[in-house]
């Protein structure tokens, strides 16, 4: 039997970040990891394949709309979907590879299996038991479906399927217009197929700036997807070529139907705990399945831990990596902390989507004076240049202080050009210091002053 300082379960970016840090901090430690390779989801079945594929169609959009644009003659690429396929499967097993490199070079052990919780104190995987001062549960989530729909990852995918398609579909139907079927629409879409966005809400990514929503919905139907909005998928049936998916529009209770090739089930994720046995261990779930914690990330058990998807807040791949060095460095006896006013969303469709801190629909329902500072890409030099220039930048500040408060990009590269806000936001900084800050000429993060520029004055170059 061997003893740790701490078993981490579940090698995401939570798990394996938790891993390293505890190892860092001079506490022997160990990850439990039932995959073939280190990762979870993230880097297995999410976030990088899908954006080998997002980043190899962009290369295709280009090539095919604005090439010729630029003076650069050259025949319509082929797509060679076993080749692309291979590129994002060697696009993981560089990554994959590099967290063994980094779990062997920080001394922590991979104790390869699935990882259970006999006794507080007690780790079981496969049938040998090992002992932990503090457990870590960092176990993740899972695609989850609606009733009347049935997952082969063949016809009717989740998002893994998703990413190893036999063939490409002539018709993809997407069920939720969030984060992960917007992406992976846009894959599709890019490829040919003719892709049908099926919504319950009225609006495109909930939760997110209501003016950014609309614009990006219309660039998107500009770009050829088509959107079914209030509708509820009733069912979705097996057909010889495909599948038949029956929706319900909440406007008239009208029952309509459309068929596809594929029909990506994409409605979100929820927790992954089975197995573990914290329900016999006492470990207090919500009705959600998220496991509680306080703000230390302890859980009702003594010396069990939790944090990433399997808990509370937006199921992030960054949001989980802060938790898990912030729980290392407080089992360390240092003050862990992770500030979630400041943990940026981004999309990485093309144009992108980013944002920090309060939307608009949020501060008028707080009844908080504030101020929106807007510019758009089409005053930016370098986006013209670049056939980039759809979307804008939005900051929002108080009206009284200046105190950057959220903001909002959809553009290029909006998914680094938010973290000079989140850098500002995490030093309480006002519009105004953005604004003062010299910006490189010409960059697209020069739309980001000029939008710090709009919360005073106004800006320059519109």
């Amino acid at each position: 039997m061997a003893s740790y300082d701490v078993i981490v379960i579940g090698s995401g970016p939570g798990g394996y970040v938790c891993a390293i840090r505890c190892a860092q901090l001079g506490l022997k430690t160990a990850c439990v990891e039932g995959r073939e390779t280190l990762g979870g989801t993230c880097l297995n079945v999410g976030c990088i394949p899908s954006k080998a594929l997002l980043h190899a169609t962009e290369m295709l959009h280009e090539t095919e709309e604005n090439f010729a644009k630029m003076g650069l003659k050259v025949l319509r690429p082929d797509v060679d979907w076993k080749q692309m396929l291979a590129y994002k499967q060697e696009t993981i097993d560089g990554n994959t590879k590099g967290i063994e490199f980094l779990f062997k070079k920080n001394k922590i052990d991979w104790l390869k299996g699935w990882g259970s919780i006999p006794e507080p104190g007690k780790v079981k995987v496969g049938d040998e038991v090992h002992e932990a001062k503090n457990i870590i549960v960092a176990t993740g989530s899972e695609s989850s479906s609606l009733p009347g729909v049935e997952v082969d990852e063949k016809t009717v995918v989740t998002s893994t399927g998703a990413l190893e398609l036999g063939k490409i579909p002539a018709k993809l139907v997407v069920i939720g217009a969030g984060v992960i079927g917007l992406e992976l629409g846009s894959v599709y879409n890019r490829l040919g197929s003719e892709v049908t966005v099926i919504e319950y809400l009225d609006v495109v990514t909930p939760g997110m700036d209501g003016e950014v929503q609309k614009t990006f919905q219309r660039i998107l139907k500009k770009q050829g997807m088509s959107f079914v909005m209030g509708a509820a998928v009733q069912k979705v049936e097996k057909t010889k070529g495909g599948a038949k998916v029956t929706y319900k529009l909440k406007k008239n209770d009208k029952e309509e139907t459309v068929e596809a090739d594929t029909v990506l089930v994409a409605t979100g994720r929820k927790p992954y705990t089975d197995g573990l046995g914290l329900d016999a261990l006492g470990v207090a779930t919500t009705d959600r399945g998220q496991v509680k914690t306080d703000a230390h990330y302890a859980t009702s058990v003594k010396g069990i831990y939790a944090i990433g998807d399997c808990i509370a807040g937006p199921m992030l791949a960054h949001k989980a990596e802060d938790e898990g060095m912030a729980v290392a460095e407080i089992i360390a006896g240092q003050a862990g902390h992770v500030n979630y006013g400041v943990i940026p969303g981004v999309i990485y469709t093309h144009p992108e989507v980013a944002s920090v801190g309060k939307t608009e629909e949020q501060l008028k329902e707080e009844g908080r004076a504030y101020k929106a500072g807007k510019f758009m890409f089409m005053g930016n030099g370098r986006a013209k240049a670049n056939h980039a220039a759809e979307g804008f930048v939005k900051i929002l500040a108080d009206k009284e202080t200046d105190r950057i408060l959220g903001a909002h990009i959809i553009g290029p590269m909006a998914g680094d050009l938010i973290h000079e806000i989140c850098v500002g936001m995490e030093f309480g900084a006002a519009a105004e210091d953005i604004a003062r800050t010299c910006h490189a000429h010409p960059t697209y993060s020069e739309a980001v002053r000029e939008a710090a520029l709009a919360c005073g004055d106004g800006p320059i170059h519109s």
